[in-house]
């Protein structure tokens, strides 16, 4: 089958069964059909097997079963929510995902599924077993014609197409930056005019590329052209072919050679105004003319995807500085569908279920005419891949519209254009000129492959060319430049976007975007802890005031964790900031040739508020009646530093700060070196504990001379030249208070030296650990200030400390450092609600907690980053003994109920463990200063 035919069989089976579908009766019929009319399988009886057993705890099926492409499908009836559990004939509640892999568990090696779909005859979610934490992708049956391409694997083995977009456009984006690379090599400076010239020389021919494949322009019409001529001529005549396009076909020379007169007026500005072309070798033109304009097919580019990428060929070190993130089509997604599309699209849909023709065909034009009216505004747009997905969703949407005004018409004869949503309604920022060039290319390209899906639904052809001026996206900081210069807030429905994501110590003090922040938030307190990002929260804020408009943005978690949460968002909240839905941290992957790997979050917010607030777990949707700055479901609640517990607690302390230069710490090696020259200097070595150390199960050692008298010290003249240079080392800090210190120079600047065991706590500690790992020491060791210590600290304390209660609350509240949590005294320890627990459950926690101990006491050779890595799970013993203790801590607490099927787990989930923590710790504190 061609692709056409095939498009044309989806389209037919997509209108057939819209609306349809029952689990029982229809399962067999529907995915017979679909294998039959979509790809072409004779006789798919014989391909597929349907209610194949599978023998579980009893006796189970599965819906269908592809052993030659080895696909399992779990089909439900319409209207079942693919994401929500069902309750098994076991008795546990799983989701459509949940039992496929379960079943994949149990089945034989040779047939486990490389594939899995979960379907409702509306929507199918596919989920990649080679890649079990990926996110499933999901294609809407309406929207099969455009997307069927990603079901391929359902025939073909090894698939390929599942992201055809995705990998089509990455190779696009690897051409562009081979052709970026050999021109730029050409140009005798890099000056910023220059480059200039460069990024616009790169959007034209990119252009003039897809316009052949596309149809924009006849089929290697750019190809055929500029073959005819040597690298010596191929700058002079690419200039005249750049002319060429931005003269209307009226206006243009007469006497023009006939290939050059048969390109189209293309307008819009893209080819507008002269730029510097250097002169280009062999190879150079070799790459432009034989790899990417013949050997490369650029019609089935995403340019969504495709702007991601073409931007980066922007270097390493620009994309860091800018903070740039890039994007998938998936994770834009959760953006924009609840801001506004899911709402747009149930619009639709109860549109499309009004029996009366007339009604409802007045409501479709009234229901084009608001899509048309809606306007976005991304002031971070970087390459448009946000406008760009926006767009293409808003078309999709029309495009259904205007297939139900038509209903049954075959010939229309010569209408006006039925196209009213344009790439006018949205606006843009962006700093770097190039991505703001590429942005608006990826506009245009989108704009005709949405008038082509136009043209099939119409039977007519759409004039393309020329273009419109597009002047929406604005080259500028957009936290300098007034918004409303670039849309005025009255006229605005939508902000949303991916900010630049750079760390408030990341920024160079005194450069440029230390300076942004401090104009952003000129007048506000402790705004120099903030992250970059927060900027354009503060900014949006500002500029939706006394207006309905509503945004989105992506953020690193860090606005919504430790300091952050107080400086940004409770004067945002005072001035009437409400938080509609949020994205609870997971990781954004990005389509660009570097991924990004970042943990995130998305807020929507408003001033206006909606009746029904959102927070979305894992992917899954929760309706809550308020959403605070933690993103979780409680009242608005700031968690403040404390600088003692809020509860009756040990004290908490940092470990040792020597200031000695690093004269009094040696590796173990080292020290045995130094032993051997100084042998009386053994006893006075300690093993000594930082994060990294204490983690790693590796001490350091500590020559600790505090206690040893003066006069033994002189005996000892390695020992005294040590001191000496500590001495020396604080005589020369530009502190006072370090050389004053230096008075004393075999004492520590904190000493922290408890005479009974103690808990420790490292400040740092991957974000990829379920637990953070904590332990007792004894009185012989010494710690670093880069550790807290519990003097006093018990195996009750420890074992709440090392439950999962603690580590939810650690992870909502405390900072960041890079990516890795940072643990702090006076909000994650001094702050947290402690439980006020019977005896009999206070023993149970000892008991579990000593156990914990136990577990890790059976791998001494390991360290805790070992045991508390990505392979945890192979330590059962260890696992095991946390998930005792973190029940038995949740018993203490309460934090349990009664299963049901909306909530199948009799714990608490770390949302609600949060949010009732937040409630212990405003009870408290009310109480405290009661």
């Amino acid at each position: 089958m061609t692709e056409n035919e095939q498009r044309e069989t989806a389209k037919a089976f997509a209108e057939k069964w819209q609306g349809k579908g029952y689990e029982k009766g229809e399962t067999q019929k529907f995915w017979m059909e679909f294998i039959r009319t979509v790809y072409g399988v004779e006789n798919p009886e014989d391909y597929m097997n349907f209610e194949v057993q599978i023998q579980l705890s009893n006796v189970s099926f599965i819906d269908v079963y592809i052993p030659s492409t080895k696909v399992i499908i779990e089909q439900k009836s319409i209207g079942k929510d693919l994401t929500k559990g069902i309750k098994q004939s076991d008795g546990t509640w799983l989701t459509p995902m949940q039992q496929m892999i379960r079943y994949a568990n149990a089945m034989n090696y040779d047939e486990m599924p490389r594939w899995g779909i979960s379907c409702n005859f509306q929507e199918f979610m596919i989920f990649d077993f080679n890649n079990k934490h990926s996110e499933p992708e999901r294609i809407k049956l309406a929207d099969l014609p455009d997307e069927f391409h990603r079901l391929d694997f359902l025939i073909a083995k090894d698939n390929i197409h599942i992201r055809k977009e995705v990998e089509i456009s990455v190779e696009a984006g690897k051409l562009v930056g081979r052709i970026y690379d050999y021109i730029a090599a050409k140009y005798d400076s890099q000056t910023p005019e220059v480059l200039q010239s460069l990024n616009k020389l790169c959007v034209r021919l990119i252009f003039c590329m897809y316009a052949e494949d596309a149809g924009i322009f006849q089929h290697n019409q750019f190809y055929n052209y500029m073959k005819n001529f040597p690298a010596k001529f191929f700058r002079k005549e690419l200039i005249e072919l750049f002319r060429v396009l931005n003269t209307p076909v009226a206006e243009r020379d007469k006497y023009l050679e006939p290939e050059l007169a048969a390109f189209p007026y293309v307008n819009g500005g893209l080819f507008d105004g002269e730029i510097e072309i250097p002169q280009m070798d062999e190879r150079t033109v070799e790459v432009i003319m034989e790899e990417a304009s013949l050997s490369f097919s650029w019609r089935d580019i995403s340019p969504t995807i495709f702007g991601a990428v073409f931007e980066s060929t922007l270097s390493a070190k620009t994309r860091r500085s800018g903070g740039m993130h890039y994007t998938s089509i998936e994770n834009i997604h959760k953006v924009i569908d609840p801001l506004f599309l899911d709402d747009l699209a149930e619009e639709l849909e109860a549109i499309l279920a009004i029996p009366q023709v007339k009604q409802r065909n007045s409501k479709l034009a009234d229901y084009q005419d608001k899509l048309a009216s809606l306007t976005f505004f991304d002031p971070a747009c970087g390459s448009g891949n946000f406008l760009t997905e926006t767009y293409i969703a808003l078309r999709r949407l029309e495009n259904r519209g205007i297939q139900a005004l038509l209903g049954e018409q075959i010939v229309l004869g010569d209408i006006a254009n039925p196209i009213k949503v344009s790439i006018h309604q949205f606006y843009g920022i962006e700093i770097n000129d190039f991505a703001a060039s590429v942005a608006k290319t990826a506009l245009w390209i989108a704009e005709y492959q949405m008038m082509v899906e136009t043209q099939g639904i119409v039977n007519m052809n759409l004039d393309f060319l020329p273009l419109k001026s597009y002047s929406n996206i604005v080259e500028g900081n957009a936290l300098r430049l007034d918004w409303s210069s670039v849309i005025s807030p009255d006229k605005l429905h939508y902000i949303m976007g991916n900010p630049p994501f750079i760390g408030a110590r990341q920024m160079e003090a005194g450069g440029e975007q230390k300076l942004d922040v401090a104009l952003v938030f000129d007048g506000w307190k402790n705004f120099g802890n903030l992250d970059y990002v927060c900027c354009w929260y503060k900014k949006a804020a500002d500029y939706i005031h006394g207006t309905s408009i509503h945004c989105a943005f992506v953020s690193t978690n860090s606005v919504t964790q430790g300091d952050s949460v107080g400086i940004l968002w409770k004067p945002l909240f005072a001035g009437g900031i409400q938080i509609d839905f949020a994205h609870r941290s997971f990781i954004w992957d990005s389509e660009s040739n570097q991924k990004a790997h970042v943990h995130c979050v998305i807020v929507g917010f408003s001033e206006v508020g909606r009746l029904q607030k959102v927070i979305y777990i894992d992917n899954q949707p929760k309706k809550v009646a308020n959403i605070n700055a933690y993103l979780v479901e409680a009242e608005n609640v700031f968690v403040e530093s404390r600088n003692k517990p809020l509860c009756n607690t040990p004290i908490i302390g940092i470990g040792n700060k020597p200031i000695d230069g690093g004269f009094y710490l040696f590796t173990k090696e080292e020290m045995e070196v130094f032993v051997k020259k100084e042998p009386k200097s053994k006893a006075y070595f300690k093993p000594w504990y930082g994060s990294k150390e204490f983690i790693h199960r590796k001490p350091r050692y500590c020559l600790w001379l505090g206690d040893c008298p003066p006069n033994v010290i002189v005996k000892m003249p390695h020992c005294f030249e040590r001191v000496k240079s500590v001495r020396e080392y604080r005589l020369q800090s530009p502190s006072a208070g370090t050389r004053k210190l230096a008075e004393k120079p075999t004492r520590f600047h904190v000493e922290n030296m408890p005479e009974g065991n103690y808990i420790v706590i490292p400040k740092v500690s991957s974000e990829n650990r379920s637990y953070i790992p904590m332990g007792f020491m004894t009185p012989d060791i010494l710690c670093s200030d880069l550790v807290f210590i519990l003097p006093e600290g018990d195996l009750y304390h420890f074992g709440v400390l090392e439950s999962n209660v603690h580590m939810a609350w650690m992870r909502t509240v405390a900072g960041r450092l890079e990516m890795r949590y940072r643990y702090s005294k006076d909000i994650v320890y001094n702050a947290f609600p402690w439980c006020n627990p019977t005896e009999a459950q206070k023993k149970k926690i000892e008991k579990t907690a000593q156990a914990i101990l136990d577990a890790r006491a059976k791998y001494p050779d390991l360290s805790y980053a070992d045991l508390y890595g990505e392979a945890m799970f192979l330590y059962g013993d260890l696992l095991n003994a946390h998930r005792a203790n973190d029940m038995a801590v949740m018993e203490a607490y309460g934090f349990f109920m009664e299963p049901t099927p909306e909530h199948p787990s009799k714990w608490y989930s770390p949302s609600e463990t949060v949010a009732a923590l937040m409630k212990m710790y405003q009870e408290l504190t009310e109480k405290s200063n009661g």
